[in-house]
């Protein structure tokens, strides 16, 4: 098997909404860019600790990045419908290979619901892995749903989408963070259940375990501007987790880290340098490895958690999406 990992960067027709859908709007389809913002090391930091202090802790004087607003892209379809009572997102590509389909399960921290930021991400994903279907899932969430309600909630969606007459092999899920978190358990129930196993796991700053003992908890806890201590309120679910009340923190199924994952599918983990959850992807890649799974790790180098997302303008994102892109493209060859 394959193991890796890398330090550093290696028609005019509107979008239409159907039934259930809200404040979409439509634009043309995102296209990934050849670059992106190039800065050298002290000048990007001090970008990312301007951008996500005004994100997080605005001064007086400061202009909060506008939100990111959901757009339709033209000529594609976007939907929401329920599956037993789980609501779900779609959007279609009309560019994407006939039957390929993208299964996003978003971050949060097991306390926030899907919003335009994490929509607007998927519809660029799907460009990016050239899937004709985006599925989107508005799992339950902690306090009131803790652990497995959002587990059960993403095999509903699984199954769903299988039982379209979707084949397996031309699934590809994707997580951030908890959603990652989350992409992983659902890959660890199909094992456990017998369950046919999607093409592939693409996992973006996942959280891998709850048992908060990875030394990246600690020495990344201030230097990470998305997810540390001093900057998003995150930093409690991690590290105080109510998804996790009433479970052993090393149970497998929730915290993947500990289970076997012998006969999971390829893998591509994205982490940041200076992420609290660096550790949570080293150690999921070496556990990976040893359990003969296909996996690739890229570490970007002084990132924060969710840099991506966050501040998709970087030249580290644009090249965490071109790696992406060509890690589908090579898997479904």
């Amino acid at each position: 098997m394959k193991n890796k990992i890398i330090y550093g960067i290696t028609i005019g027709v509107i979008g239409v909404m159907l039934a259930g859908a809200q404040t979409a709007m439509s634009a043309a389809a995102w296209m990934l860019p050849e670059t992106g913002l190039q800065m050298e090391s002290q000048a990007k930091q001090a970008y990312v600790a301007k951008e996500m202090g005004k994100f997080f802790h605005p001064q007086p004087g400061d202009t909060k990045p506008a939100p990111v607003k959901f757009e339709v892209p033209d000529g594609w379809i976007y939907r929401t419908f329920t599956v037993d009572g789980l609501k779900m997102e779609q959007v279609q590509n009309p560019s994407g290979k006939k039957g390929r389909v993208l299964l996003k399960l978003h971050g949060g921290g097991y306390v926030q619901g899907l919003h335009d930021r994490h929509r607007q991400m998927g519809v660029n994903q799907a460009v990016l892995t050239e899937a004709q279907s985006l599925y989107m899932v508005h799992y339950r969430l902690a306090p009131e749903y803790p652990f497995p309600a959002a587990l059960e909630d993403a095999f509903k969606a699984y199954e769903y989408i299988l039982n379209q007459g979707v084949e397996p092999e031309n699934i590809i899920v994707i997580g951030d963070s908890a959603g990652g978190n989350l992409a992983l358990e659902l890959a660890v129930y199909l094992k456990e259940h017998n369950m046919p196993q999607p093409k592939m796991l693409i996992l973006i700053s996942p959280l891998t375990t709850f048992a908060n003992d990875l030394p990246s908890r600690g020495y990344n806890m201030d230097r990470d501007l998305v997810l540390g201590r001093n900057a998003s309120p995150l930093y409690k679910a991690v590290e105080d987790s109510t998804y996790s009340k009433g479970t052993d923190l090393k149970n497998p199924q929730l915290s993947p880290l500990y289970a076997n994952l012998t006969g999971l599918p390829p893998m591509l983990i994205q982490a940041g340098g200076y992420e609290l959850l660096l550790d949570d992807s080293i150690e999921l890649m070496r556990k990976a490895a040893s359990n003969d799974v296909d996996v690739t790790l890229t570490v970007y180098p002084g990132m924060p958690h969710e840099f991506s997302l966050m501040m998709p303008e970087l030249d580290d994102s644009v090249a965490s999406f071109r790696e992406i892109r060509d890690f589908v493209s090579r898997q479904m060859r």
